[in-house]
C-alpha cells in the first residue's frame, strides 16, 4: 500500500474519504490508524495525525451538499476510535516499560501517563481548532462537540479504561535508576508503535492481511 505518511498525503486521503460519501468510517479509521503507525507513537506524532485528519474532514465535508452533518459524525467517530486504539497501544506500552524497571524511571512512566490522560482533550480540541471560517460547517463541529462532551467519546472511555489499569501498576521504589532520557522516550514510543501496528493488522479483514 502506498504510504500516506506525509501531512498532505493524509490530509488529502482523509478529504477523498469524505468526499465520497461511502463507508467513511471504516476508510477514515484505517488512514487514520495507518499514519499513526508509520510514526513512533508520541503525544507529537498524535497531535499532528489529528489535525492533519480534522483539517481532512473539515475540506471534505465543506465540500458535501448535503448531508454534511452526518458525513461528519461518521467521519470524526472514526477519527475517535483511531485515537481509542491509540490509547490501548499507549497504555500496553507502559505496562511493558514498566516491567523493564533497568530501562525506565518513574518519571518515564508516569510523563507517559499523563500524555494518555490527555488524549481525550486533543481530539476535541483539534476538531474545534480546524473548524474553519464557514458557518455551517461551525456549527456540525459545534453540536458534535456539545454531544461529545455530555455522552463522552472513544479515546475519553479507553483512556479512563487505561489509566484505572496503570493504577495496579507496582511503584516502582527509589533504588531504581533515573532514566529519563531521550533515548528511553524514543524508545518507549517505539514499543507503542510496534504494539499498534499489531493492532492495526488485527483489525484489517482477512483477506488484506498478508
Amino acid at each position: 500500500m502506498t504510504e500516506i505518511n506525509q501531512p498532505q498525503d493524509v490530509k488529502e486521503a482523509i478529504r477523498e474519504a469524505v468526499q465520497s460519501g461511502s463507508d467513511v468510517h471504516d476508510k477514515i479509521k484505517t488512514i487514520t490508524l495507518k499514519a499513526l503507525t508509520e510514526r513512533q507513537l508520541d503525544m507529537e506524532n498524535i497531535k499532528n495525525v489529528a489535525e492533519e485528519v480534522s483539517n481532512g474532514i473539515n475540506e471534505g465535508v465543506t465540500a458535501q451538499s448535503e448531508h454534511a452533518k452526518e458525513v461528519f459524525s461518521h467521519a470524526a467517530s472514526a477519527l475517535d476510535d483511531a485515537l481509542a486504539i491509540a490509547a490501548e497501544a499507549s497504555k500496553l506500552a507502559i505496562e511493558e516499560a514498566a516491567s523493564r524497571v533497568n530501562e525506565y524511571s518513574q518519571r518515564d512512566l508516569t510523563d507517559a501517563t499523563k500524555e494518555l490522560q490527555g488524549m481525550e482533550g486533543l481530539f476535541l480540541d483539534t476538531l474545534e481548532r480546524v473548524a474553519g471560517g464557514n458557518q455551517v460547517i461551525a456549527e456540525i463541529v459545534g453540536d458534535f462537540l456539545s454531544h461529545a462532551r455530555q455522552s463522552g467519546t472513544a479515546v475519553g472511555r479507553q483512556t479512563l479504561t487505561a489509566l484505572e489499569a496503570l493504577k495496579e501498576l507496582p511503584h516502582l521504589g527509589k533504588e531504581t535508576v533515573i532514566s529519563s532520557t531521550v533515548a528511553a522516550t524514543v524508545t518507549l514510543a517505539q514499543i507503542g508503535s510496534g504494539i499498534l501496528l499489531g493492532i492495526a493488522e488485527s483489525l484489517q479483514p482477512s483477506h488484506t492481511k498478508k
